[in-house]
């Protein structure tokens, strides 16, 4: 694990790639966020984020995350960024303070039935696999419209947006195309469903850039942060 101050200079790094990207694209700099991703890392990297007044983190599985949910109590918002078993959701729901990868109608439902068992309204972004990736996990881009409306009859999950990991590949327009359409496919549902769907979690630590050009409004990333995971 690194030591703080290499976290403060490593977040200076990241900070300045998002602001030149920003300004490339000609967005305000504080309409993106920055997730520091802290799985595989000890729960320092919990603190350190906080520390530096980044308010969330992402897991990726429920049992870490429960770990270090449990012997830190600093007040951060836990975010799922990795997929969820759905033998797992009522765990998820009392640990997480939103789950962005929603990616089937049956976890769907359960984690509405243990929402609404916890006296909670859990807020959930529908992962949406754009890059028709067979190793990533997500909705097909044309079984959105039916997702998202059911998931809007839900009464005890609220909607914040859409998530994509974008492809593997060493041609950036891979990521560029993946992005884009999640970007097109977010605003044609908000207009039929007369909706706001605000967030648009997209971009990691080598494709942040081409995330931010195509409307990003949340970058997830761990190692250009905190250096190599352990596992």
């Amino acid at each position: 694990m690194i030591d703080f101050s290499q976290f403060e200079e490593n977040l200076r790094a990241v900070r300045e790639r998002m602001d030149r990207a920003c300004a490339e694209a000609g967005r305000d700099a504080g309409a993106v966020a920055l997730l520091p991703v802290t799985k595989n890392h000890p729960v320092d990297a919990v603190d350190y984020a906080q520390r530096c007044g980044l308010r969330a983190v992402g897991e990726n599985r429920v049992q870490e995350a429960a770990d270090k949910h449990s012997c830190y109590d600093g007040g951060v918002y836990w975010e799922l960024i990795g997929h969820l078993q759905s033998n797992k959701a009522q765990q998820a729901v009392a640990i997480f303070d939103r789950i962005q990868s929603v990616d089937s109608l049956k976890l769907m439902r359960r984690l509405d039935r243990f929402a609404g068992e916890a006296g909670k309204r859990l807020p959930v972004l529908l992962q949406c696999n754009t890059g028709e990736d067979p190793n990533k996990y997500g909705f097909a881009s044309d079984e959105m419209a039916p997702v998202l409306e059911a998931a809007l009859g839900m009464e005890h999950l609220q909607v914040d947006g859409l998530m994509t990991i974008a492809p593997l590949d060493d041609d950036s327009n891979v990521a560029k195309a993946a992005f884009d359409r999640l970007r097109g496919l977010r605003d044609a549902l908000a207009e039929q469903f007369g909706v706001g769907l605000p967030e648009l979690s997209m971009g990691m630590t080598g494709d942040l850039e081409i995330a931010i050009a195509a409307g990003s409004t949340q970058i997830r990333v761990g190692t250009a942060l905190y250096g190599e995971r352990d596992g």
